[in-house]
């Protein structure tokens, strides 16, 4: 039974309309060569497959920044949030997940509370593994305060082949960690923007699962953890 689960998992709905036009054209392709008819339907599973939506289990706990995102924890550092977000110039703990195009691509919300702002700004495509890509990139950010009052941001980074960003939270929206908000097609980065006193609890090269993987604890004391290869 859970080798079942593990293949039949849900699908999203931002996938319906891609997963229908790769059914489709597999049988076109089909009625034109039968080996092309099975590229299409490699195709249309690989397209299930991106857009694959499984469960999570939340932590549940007041001060807990949960992982937004599926995939590599990239980069830990400090950085200036979005100036959009009006958030100040100083230097905050930012935590950046890239997402391949194998990841799962839903995107969760980090925290309970309340949305204070979400902006939207054009830019470029380029490889979202690279620094520059959170200054250059087309990017989604949103800003919010935490259940327990904490200050935080969260940034979708379109990517080299990512073209397309969808985020359905809005100003004044309150939400729980966990909750799905979004996702990027196909392949991208989300950056996450701690609040002071916070030290990520997650390291460099660390896999981080998107509605599961506990980022920092706005309730501890423990400083920022350092991770080995073993």
């Amino acid at each position: 039974m859970d080798a079942i689960r593990a293949v039949l998992v849900p699908i999203n709905r931002e996938g319906y309309r891609f997963v229908a036009i790769a059914i489709a054209a597999t049988v076109v392709l089909f009625l034109l060569a039968e080996p092309l008819g099975w590229l299409g339907v490699v195709l249309s599973c690989w397209c299930a497959y991106f857009f694959r939506d499984p469960a999570r289990v939340t932590p549940r706990r007041q001060g807990l920044i949960i992982a937004p995102a599926d995939g590599v924890v990239q980069t830990i550092d400090a950085a200036v949030p979005p100036a959009e977000l009006g958030m100040g110039e100083a230097s905050r703990q930012r935590v950046c997940i890239f997402m391949n195009v194998f990841n799962v691509h839903v995107n969760r919300v980090p925290s309970d509370g309340e949305i204070t702002a979400v902006a939207y700004r054009p830019g470029k495509f380029l490889n979202a593994s690279l620094d520059k890509a959170s200054v250059e990139n087309e990017r989604q950010a949103v800003r919010m305060t935490t259940s327990d009052g904490h200050d935080i941001a969260f940034v979708q980074i379109a990517g080299l082949v990512a073209r397309r960003i969808v985020c359905g939270l809005y100003e004044g929206q309150g939400v729980r960690a966990g909750e799905r908000f979004g996702m990027i097609r196909f392949g991208s980065r989300l950056d996450v923007y701690l609040d002071d006193g916070m030290a990520p609890l997650v390291a460099v090269g660390q896999t981080a699962v998107a509605g599961e993987t506990v980022l920092a604890d706005a309730a501890g004391d423990e400083g920022r953890r350092k991770g080995e290869r073993t």
